[in-house]
């Protein structure tokens, strides 16, 4: 049994964690940085990258009290070494170098999309290769089929919009604050689905992508109208967000080989209206339905120690000198499609 240091610092949340290879969580710290952003609705990425500088080397240091683990104890470092807010991914990284430099531990440099893809599979031993993975966040909405570690086929991706982004954009909207996912979730249990006729972009369409401008747009007008609850705009939102996703999921999986099962991962994934869409959208095409628990859907550093490991037991690791990157999709030969999908 080996055991890796995880290191997160893609965007809001400082984390470290220690993962066994065998699936056991040592010891994990999360600091959320919401206080800091939330008088500006959203992350300053100045403030994030300024805080990540301040608590990792603490939290690192806890992490590793807590589990009882001397750096020599090791079998890798893994930091998320991009996409992300290059400020905050660079914090994280340059600190995995240093512990790996002094201790001759060897770095992996994880791709924080992949920590999210393999998470479900730290939570459940049974997952096999290959699956069909929904990689729902604020930054990223895309279908991937999920061959092996490494081997990632994209199958849809958002020509705008993420769908975490259209969450949080229709809180702000409703005046309900930061973070906006929970907020919408936990108002659209008091309202209509029906009430409010929003759009389904590219519901019917021939192409796998997503949309979810027009719906934010949509959902302005309708707060702007004066006819609708907030409840209900929000109830209504969710409800066109599942179609919107299940509709996708539909065109993509109807033109792929098949696979045994569906999984769902990133910070969308922890909302229960969605992952009981999605359990039953798997139900109906006889697919496993896999979603790692909620702890696990949002940022966290178990994710990436796991993906460290999973990497690890190919043989893989990385040099010192491996830079940080901004963008980084887990599929660089997909197609550009029209849109901010053609950033990848």
């Amino acid at each position: 049994m080996g055991i890796v240091l995880g290191i997160e610092s893609s965007c809001d949340e400082t984390a470290a964690a220690l993962v066994t290879t065998d699936r056991r969580i040592v010891a994990q710290v999360i600091a959320s940085q919401i206080e800091a952003h939330a008088p500006y609705g959203g992350v300053v990425p100045e403030i994030a990258a300024r805080a990540h500088a301040e608590i990792l080397t603490p939290i690192i240091r806890q992490v590793m009290a807590e589990g009882g683990v001397e750096l020599r104890d090791l079998d890798a470092i893994a930091a998320t070494a991009g996409p992300g807010l290059i400020g905050g991914v660079m914090v994280g990284l340059v600190s995995a170098k240093a512990l790996a430099m002094a201790s001759g531990v060897p770095l992996i440099a994880v791709n924080h999309l992949e920590g999210h893809a393999l998470s479900p599979r730290l939570a459940d031993p049974t997952l096999e290769f290959p699956y069909a993975l929904l990689l729902v966040s604020g930054g990223h909405c895309q279908i991937l089929r999920v061959e092996g570690v490494g081997q990632y086929r994209r199958l849809a991706t958002t020509i705008d919009d993420a769908l975490g982004e259209a969450f949080d954009k229709t809180a702000k909207l409703l005046g309900l604050g930061y973070p906006g996912g929970p907020a919408v979730e936990r108002l659209a249990q008091s309202g209509d689905s029906k009430a409010v006729p929003l759009p389904r972009p590219l519901v019917g369409s021939g192409e796998p992508h997503f949309s979810f401008a027009g719906l934010k747009s949509a959902v302005m007008r309708a707060k702007d109208s004066g006819k609708y609850s907030d409840a209900d705009i929000a109830a209504s939102f969710q409800q066109a967000a599942i179609d919107c996703v299940i509709d996708r999921l539909r065109v993509s999986l109807d033109a792929s080989e098949a696979m045994p099962a569906l999984v769902v991962a990133g910070g969308v994934a922890a909302n229960t209206a969605i992952r009981s869409a999605l359990e039953d959208f798997a139900a109906q095409r006889s697919m496993a339905f896999v979603a790692p628990p909620m702890a696990l859907c949002t940022d966290n550093a178990a994710m990436i120690a796991w993906a460290g490991a999973e990497r690890l037991a190919t043989g893989q690791s990385d040099p010192l000198d491996f830079a940080a990157r901004p963008r980084w999709p887990l599929d660089p030969d997909a197609a550009l499609v029209r849109g901010a999908g053609s950033k990848g």
